[in-house]
Protein backbone atom coordinates (compact mmCIF):
# COMPACT_ATOMS: atom_id res chain seq x y z
CA UNK A 1 0.00 0.00 0.00
CA UNK A 2 1.39 3.39 -0.96
CA UNK A 3 2.30 5.80 1.78
CA UNK A 4 0.60 9.19 2.07
CA UNK A 5 3.82 10.91 0.93
CA UNK A 6 3.98 8.74 -2.19
CA UNK A 7 0.36 9.47 -3.08
CA UNK A 8 0.90 13.19 -2.63
CA UNK A 9 3.93 13.03 -4.97
CA UNK A 10 1.90 11.18 -7.61
CA UNK A 11 -0.85 13.79 -7.37
CA UNK A 12 1.65 16.65 -7.59
CA UNK A 13 3.13 15.14 -10.76
CA UNK A 14 -0.24 14.93 -12.52
CA UNK A 15 -1.06 17.50 -15.16
CA UNK A 16 -3.41 20.16 -13.83
CA UNK A 17 -5.77 21.57 -14.72
CA UNK A 18 -7.48 18.45 -16.04
CA UNK A 19 -9.05 19.03 -19.45
CA UNK A 20 -11.46 17.35 -21.88
CA UNK A 21 -14.60 17.20 -19.73
CA UNK A 22 -16.61 19.66 -17.64
CA UNK A 23 -17.14 19.94 -13.88
CA UNK A 24 -20.51 21.43 -12.93
CA UNK A 25 -20.22 22.85 -9.41
CA UNK A 26 -23.58 23.45 -7.73
CA UNK A 27 -23.56 25.80 -4.73
CA UNK A 28 -26.05 27.80 -2.73
CA UNK A 29 -27.49 28.26 0.77
CA UNK A 30 -29.01 25.40 2.75
CA UNK A 31 -32.70 25.09 1.92
CA UNK A 32 -32.35 26.40 -1.63
CA UNK A 33 -33.13 22.93 -2.98
CA UNK A 34 -29.81 22.02 -4.58
CA UNK A 35 -30.36 18.28 -4.20
CA UNK A 36 -33.93 18.56 -5.51
CA UNK A 37 -32.80 20.43 -8.62
CA UNK A 38 -29.94 17.99 -9.20
CA UNK A 39 -32.25 14.98 -8.79
CA UNK A 40 -34.81 16.51 -11.15
CA UNK A 41 -32.18 16.64 -13.89
CA UNK A 42 -30.76 13.22 -13.00
CA UNK A 43 -34.15 11.58 -13.58
CA UNK A 44 -34.55 13.21 -17.00
CA UNK A 45 -31.13 12.78 -18.60
CA UNK A 46 -32.32 10.49 -21.39
CA UNK A 47 -29.55 10.01 -23.99
CA UNK A 48 -27.07 11.96 -21.80
CA UNK A 49 -27.17 9.28 -19.10
CA UNK A 50 -23.77 7.85 -20.05
CA UNK A 51 -22.14 11.26 -20.37
CA UNK A 52 -23.03 12.80 -17.00
CA UNK A 53 -21.82 11.53 -13.62
CA UNK A 54 -23.48 12.74 -10.41
CA UNK A 55 -20.76 12.61 -7.77
CA UNK A 56 -21.58 10.84 -4.52
CA UNK A 57 -20.14 12.87 -1.67
CA UNK A 58 -18.39 11.64 1.47
CA UNK A 59 -19.76 13.28 4.63
CA UNK A 60 -19.10 12.89 8.34
CA UNK A 61 -22.82 12.48 8.98
CA UNK A 62 -24.94 9.36 9.16
CA UNK A 63 -27.72 9.13 6.58
CA UNK A 64 -31.10 9.99 8.08
CA UNK A 65 -33.26 8.88 5.15
CA UNK A 66 -34.39 12.43 4.41
CA UNK A 67 -31.29 13.91 2.78
CA UNK A 68 -28.98 12.96 -0.04
CA UNK A 69 -27.48 9.50 -0.39
CA UNK A 70 -23.82 9.78 0.56
CA UNK A 71 -20.89 7.78 1.90
CA UNK A 72 -20.37 8.15 5.64
CA UNK A 73 -17.07 8.41 7.50
CA UNK A 74 -16.12 9.30 11.04
CA UNK A 75 -13.98 12.41 11.52
CA UNK A 76 -10.91 10.25 12.09
CA UNK A 77 -11.54 8.11 9.00
CA UNK A 78 -12.23 11.21 6.91
CA UNK A 79 -8.95 12.82 7.95
CA UNK A 80 -7.06 9.62 7.17
CA UNK A 81 -8.68 9.49 3.72
CA UNK A 82 -7.82 13.15 3.12
CA UNK A 83 -4.18 12.61 4.04
CA UNK A 84 -4.05 9.59 1.73
CA UNK A 85 -5.16 11.73 -1.22
CA UNK A 86 -8.61 10.15 -1.55
CA UNK A 87 -10.41 13.43 -2.23
CA UNK A 88 -10.29 15.76 -5.21
CA UNK A 89 -11.45 18.54 -2.86
CA UNK A 90 -12.74 18.64 0.70
CA UNK A 91 -14.21 21.26 2.99
CA UNK A 92 -15.93 21.91 6.31
CA UNK A 93 -19.37 23.44 6.87
CA UNK A 94 -21.87 23.53 9.73
CA UNK A 95 -19.76 21.23 11.88
CA UNK A 96 -19.41 18.53 9.19
CA UNK A 97 -16.68 17.55 6.73
CA UNK A 98 -17.36 16.93 3.05
CA UNK A 99 -15.25 15.40 0.30
CA UNK A 100 -15.48 14.55 -3.39
CA UNK A 101 -13.67 11.31 -4.31
CA UNK A 102 -10.53 11.64 -6.42
CA UNK A 103 -12.17 9.36 -9.01
CA UNK A 104 -13.88 12.53 -10.28
CA UNK A 105 -10.59 13.33 -12.03
CA UNK A 106 -11.04 10.36 -14.37
CA UNK A 107 -14.59 11.39 -15.23
CA UNK A 108 -13.40 14.81 -16.38
CA UNK A 109 -10.22 13.51 -17.96
CA UNK A 110 -12.34 11.05 -19.94
CA UNK A 111 -14.31 13.88 -21.53
CA UNK A 112 -17.49 13.52 -19.52
CA UNK A 113 -19.47 15.83 -17.23
CA UNK A 114 -19.18 15.58 -13.43
CA UNK A 115 -21.88 17.20 -11.28
CA UNK A 116 -21.54 17.84 -7.55
CA UNK A 117 -23.12 19.81 -4.76
CA UNK A 118 -20.24 21.82 -3.27
CA UNK A 119 -19.44 24.70 -0.98
CA UNK A 120 -18.84 27.96 -2.82
CA UNK A 121 -15.54 28.18 -0.89
CA UNK A 122 -14.00 25.31 -2.90
CA UNK A 123 -14.97 26.58 -6.35
CA UNK A 124 -11.61 28.41 -6.77
CA UNK A 125 -9.83 25.10 -5.98
CA UNK A 126 -12.02 23.29 -8.50
CA UNK A 127 -11.14 25.88 -11.13
CA UNK A 128 -7.46 25.20 -10.48
CA UNK A 129 -7.95 21.45 -10.72
CA UNK A 130 -10.24 21.37 -13.79
CA UNK A 131 -9.92 23.44 -16.95
CA UNK A 132 -13.67 23.68 -17.54
CA UNK A 133 -15.82 24.47 -14.52
CA UNK A 134 -19.39 25.71 -14.71
CA UNK A 135 -20.49 27.27 -11.41
CA UNK A 136 -24.23 27.15 -10.76
CA UNK A 137 -25.64 29.09 -7.80
CA UNK A 138 -29.08 27.90 -6.70
CA UNK A 139 -30.93 30.40 -4.54
CA UNK A 140 -34.34 31.03 -3.02
CA UNK A 141 -36.05 33.81 -1.10
CA UNK A 142 -35.27 34.03 2.61
CA UNK A 143 -38.86 33.18 3.61
CA UNK A 144 -38.70 30.09 1.41
CA UNK A 145 -35.35 29.09 2.93
CA UNK A 146 -36.66 29.53 6.48
CA UNK A 147 -39.70 27.38 5.74
CA UNK A 148 -37.69 24.57 4.12
CA UNK A 149 -35.01 24.48 6.81
CA UNK A 150 -37.60 24.43 9.60
CA UNK A 151 -39.38 21.48 8.03
CA UNK A 152 -36.16 19.42 8.06
CA UNK A 153 -36.38 19.23 11.83
CA UNK A 154 -32.60 19.37 12.29
CA UNK A 155 -32.60 22.87 13.78
CA UNK A 156 -34.84 25.05 15.92
CA UNK A 157 -36.50 28.09 14.37
CA UNK A 158 -33.94 30.29 16.14
CA UNK A 159 -31.04 28.28 14.71
CA UNK A 160 -32.56 28.54 11.23
CA UNK A 161 -32.84 32.31 11.50
CA UNK A 162 -29.24 32.57 12.73
CA UNK A 163 -28.06 30.46 9.79
CA UNK A 164 -29.89 32.70 7.32
CA UNK A 165 -28.45 35.81 8.94
CA UNK A 166 -24.94 34.42 8.53
CA UNK A 167 -25.58 33.50 4.90
CA UNK A 168 -27.05 36.93 4.19
CA UNK A 169 -24.08 38.66 5.83
CA UNK A 170 -21.62 36.70 3.66
CA UNK A 171 -23.67 37.09 0.49
CA UNK A 172 -23.27 34.02 -1.64
CA UNK A 173 -21.25 35.60 -4.42
CA UNK A 174 -19.66 33.23 -6.92
CA UNK A 175 -17.68 34.73 -9.78
CA UNK A 176 -19.06 33.98 -13.25
CA UNK A 177 -21.83 31.79 -11.86
CA UNK A 178 -25.15 31.00 -13.48
CA UNK A 179 -27.86 31.85 -10.93
CA UNK A 180 -31.04 29.76 -10.72
CA UNK A 181 -33.86 30.93 -8.44
CA UNK A 182 -35.63 27.91 -6.95
CA UNK A 183 -38.24 29.83 -4.96
CA UNK A 184 -41.06 28.63 -7.19
CA UNK A 185 -41.93 25.39 -8.95
CA UNK A 186 -39.15 22.82 -9.00
CA UNK A 187 -39.81 22.20 -12.70
CA UNK A 188 -38.72 25.72 -13.60
CA UNK A 189 -35.37 25.51 -11.81
CA UNK A 190 -34.92 21.88 -12.82
CA UNK A 191 -35.39 22.59 -16.52
CA UNK A 192 -32.89 25.44 -16.38
CA UNK A 193 -30.34 23.18 -14.72
CA UNK A 194 -31.02 20.38 -17.18
CA UNK A 195 -30.30 22.78 -20.03
CA UNK A 196 -26.94 23.61 -18.42
CA UNK A 197 -26.08 19.90 -18.35
CA UNK A 198 -27.05 19.50 -22.01
CA UNK A 199 -24.76 22.36 -23.00
CA UNK A 200 -21.94 21.02 -20.80
CA UNK A 201 -22.23 17.58 -22.42
CA UNK A 202 -22.26 19.09 -25.90
CA UNK A 203 -19.17 21.15 -25.12
CA UNK A 204 -17.38 18.11 -23.66
CA UNK A 205 -18.08 16.13 -26.83
CA UNK A 206 -16.51 18.84 -28.97
CA UNK A 207 -13.55 19.40 -26.64
CA UNK A 208 -12.77 15.70 -26.34
CA UNK A 209 -12.62 15.32 -30.12
CA UNK A 210 -10.16 18.17 -30.69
Amino acid sequence: MRSSATLERVIDEQEFPIRNGVFVAVAGPSGAGKDSVINYARQRLGPLENEVTFVRRVITRAMDGAGEAHDCLTDAAFEKARLNGCFAVSWQANGLRYGLPVSVDEVVRGGNVAVANVSRSVIPALRERYENVIAVLITAGRDVLADRLSRRGRETREEVLERLERAHARELVVENATVIDNSGALEEAGERFQDILRRAAAWSAVSDSI
